[in-house]
């Protein structure tokens, strides 16, 4: 099967991730996706570039966010381009956008232009900021808007420290995410009503509801949590620390009383437990910087491997190693989880990281690599009756030189 929402019809017109993130979930789910590209591209086609100071033959940031889609190059400046462009979202179920929404409206692709054009279209818009408020139409990339300003990468601060810098497209996949998600919620509620409707996500928003911990205890009790420092964490057994191999893991004791004893014994003080200044959470607390330095020359007296052994020995001892990306390829539960996905190239198939949901009566499958530029661009345009309009498109500048088949 092609997945939940096979037979689903999806418009893009997304550049660098959010929007394709959202894009390339759908059809991961079995959407049937176009994506509008401009002449020159999607820009993250020149991710290869701009992480290498070369074209590579591949492009796997790319490919990760556009496998399984059908391109066609549109110039949405002209007339043609744009009409192109209505009757692709006509006959589309869903829409998704992450460009400006200036831009948007300037183009007429605007949420109330299209959803009055086309009352059972779903309509997704990713933004930087939110639909309103003066910083609507403001540029944003993840970095900005969900990392920067949400206040993520304040509270991962140490104090007197940089802040720490963002992983790629961290924010971007977790807004794509949301996107799909509202989607999908939008179309059951088409079921009912017969309506579509504007669903909309923002890098920010994204932000916010990653930190909704810190900020409910904000809201609730006008609290700030502090940042933790290892060495003195109040809850001990909530820490990472490192064995004599310099490998690090992290304990994940969160209940005090359950998860205290697991690891005094762990680490061979029984005696602890009957030690007056950590009986109970409070004094640990207090101590907790000795227990820590303890803990410290404890668990460099032993390999990583070798402290594995000893933990699986509590079955209330829960933690979990720093692993590194060569960690993960040499974890077998990275491969159990369901992480890679098998795409068919052409000629075998291509391990990428998997969307992160499954579905056991519609299971998904990658149909395809990412197209591309304008691979799709005669096809589609022959299957909306246009086949032939094509040397006319082009001599208008409304769709480009169409690309080449790709080679076998």
């Amino acid at each position: 099967m092609a997945g939940p929402l096979e037979g689903v019809k999806v418009v893009e017109l997304g550049v660098w991730v959010a929007g394709p993130a959202a894009g390339g979930i759908l059809a991961d789910w079995g959407a049937e996706v176009v994506k509008i590209e401009p002449p020159a591209g999607d820009p993250s086609r020149t991710f290869q570039y701009s992480l290498t100071g070369q074209m590579m033959p591949t492009n796997p940031i790319f490919e990760m966010d556009n496998r399984s889609k059908r391109s066609i190059v549109l110039d949405l400046t002209t007339p043609e381009g744009k009409e192109i462009a209505d009757d692709l979202i006509a006959d589309a179920d869903v829409f998704v956008t992450n460009v400006r929404l200036g831009g948007l409206e300037r183009l007429g692709l605007d949420a109330e232009t299209l959803t009055t054009r086309h009352p059972r279209l779903i309509y997704a818009a990713i933004t930087g900021y939110g639909m309103e408020g003066e910083d609507a139409d403001r540029a944003a990339y993840d970095i900005a808007a969900f990392w920067s300003r949400s206040g993520i990468a304040h509270l991962l601060t140490r104090p007197g420290e940089d802040p720490p810098f963002q992983r790629g497209g961290m924010g971007d996949h977790n807004a794509g995410l949301a996107g799909a998600a509202a989607v999908c919620a939008a179309l059951y509620s088409r079921e009912k009503t017969g309506e579509g409707q504007l669903v909309s996500t923002s890098l920010l928003r994204e932000g916010l509801y990653t930190i909704s911990f810190d900020l409910s205890v904000l809201l609730g009790w006008g609290l700030t949590l502090q940042i933790g420092q290892r060495e003195s964490m109040g809850n001990v057994a909530m820490n990472n620390y490192s064995a004599s191999d310099g490998k690090r893991f992290w304990v994940v004791g969160l209940d005090g009383m359950r998860h205290w004893p697991p690891l005094a014994r762990a680490v061979g003080r029984e005696d602890w437990l009957d030690d007056e200044r950590y009986a109970d959470p409070r004094n640990r607390a207090r101590n907790a910087a000795e227990i820590i330095a303890q803990l410290d020359e404890i668990f460099a007296t032993k390999t990583m491997a070798e402290w594995e052994e000893v933990f699986a020995t509590e079955p209330d001892f829960f933690w979990a190693p720093v692993n590194s990306p060569d960690d993960l390829l040499a974890d077998p539960q990275f491969y159990a989880s369901g992480a890679l996905v098998e795409v068919p190239d052409g000629t075998s198939t291509t391990n990428m990281i998997a969307t992160p949901a499954d579905f056991a009566g519609t299971p998904w499958a990658a149909r395809s690599t990412a197209p591309n530029l304008g691979q799709h661009t005669v096809e589609i345009l022959t299957e909306l009756g246009r086949g032939g309009q094509i040397k006319a498109l082009v001599d208008a500048g409304a769709i480009g030189t169409p690309a080449p088949p790709p080679a076998d």
